[in-house]
């Protein structure tokens, strides 16, 4: 993919049009669906965004396919819960903390995943998972509380109670639109524009002159620090974390979050995310073996949607658009 090329998606027309307003109307559908299922399960759809939105900037603009995130979002809610106990009770220094523990373990592995590509970092990504999990799990769970997790509890800051649901409704809210900024500015500048490059044809981003090494381990760390970040917030929304927060078999749903909204796409990151929730946490109340629609979704988008549901979507009203008479 060429800066050209890229740069014709970046002035989409569909696209800016929709860039006016589109934090307004995310945040009005997470009002609407808070009102529809509850507050606070709409705020764990928030969170789940979050961690999509971290994990697409790796998979879907760098083109690297991890099954090891939930790493990261595990050492953010055990950062953010031992911080809790073990510090402070202030939300927003464990906050602070949990993105310098995703920062550390991202900058700490980063020379050594980002040396594969493939079959090989997905897997080797899997690998730290899966020790990262036996340490919650066992070896230090002296710290964690083991197989029974541990507690948090958060004091007031500046009059704002973050034992109310509500009160982190709004505050998680308003961290999605801050990330969903952030992620915008950083895949539209020109680092966001190199990473798709990579994505295309590293070999040829490298004898155009680019540090391709430097620029896909700070992917890489951006993504895990975000990640953190969703961790975190999950601990603001549960008040516990267990080992289930970093367990390897969870990483397929982001993986299927990111394929079902459209890879690549900070739009495509919150449709998945909210999809795939609404599916989860739904259909296995009306189809016992609902893992199987959902295998048959992904086969129905490898071959029909490749785009994801947000791609064809974004699609759809192009053409629209385009047929209308001046």
């Amino acid at each position: 993919m060429t800066s050209s090329t890229v740069g014709k998606m970046i002035k989409d027309p569909f696209l800016v049009r929709l860039a006016r307003y589109d934090l307004p109307l995310i945040a009005a559908g997470f009002l609407v669906l808070a009102w529809l299922i509850g507050i606070q399960r709409t705020t764990d759809f928030i969170i789940f965004c979050v961690f999509v939105l971290a994990y697409d900037l790796l998979y879907g603009y760098m083109g690297r396919l991890s099954f090891g995130h939930m790493l990261y979002l595990g050492v953010g809610a055990y950062a953010a819960a031992l911080s809790a106990e073990h510090i402070s009770g202030n939300p927003l220094l464990a906050m602070l903390v949990a993105l310098a523990a995703g920062a550390a373990v991202g900058f700490i592995l980063a020379p050594i995943i980002m040396r594969t590509t493939g079959a090989c970092f997905a897997l080797i990504n899997l690998a730290f998972n899966q020790l990262g999990f036996f340490l919650a799990l066992i070896a230090l769970a002296h710290w964690t509380g083991g197989e029974d997790g541990m507690a948090a509890f958060f004091n007031p800051v500046l009059g704002f109670d973050f034992g109310k649901p509500f009160n982190v409704f709004i505050f998680c809210l308003l961290c999605l639109m801050a990330v969903i900024l952030l992620v915008k500015s950083l895949t539209r500048s020109p680092f966001g524009i190199l990473l798709r490059t990579i994505k295309e044809n590293e070999t040829r981003s490298q004898f155009l002159g680019y540090n391709t090494s430097r620029y896909k381990k700070g992917a890489f760390v951006i993504s895990t620090t975000l990640a953190a970040f969703a961790g975190a917030l999950s601990i603001l929304n549960y008040t516990f974390v267990t080992p289930s927060f970093i367990d390897p078999s969870r990483n397929v749903e982001v993986i299927f979050a990111a394929l079902i909204g459209g890879a690549g796409s900070v739009y495509g990151a919150v449709v998945g995310g909210v999809s795939y929730m609404l599916i989860s946490n739904y259909l296995p109340n009306y189809i016992q073996r609902w893992e199987m629609f959902l295998g048959i979704a992904l086969l129905i988008l490898v071959f029909r949607f490749r785009e994801g549901v947000w791609g064809f979507l974004a699609s759809h009203m192009r053409k629209r658009k385009l047929e209308v008479p001046r």
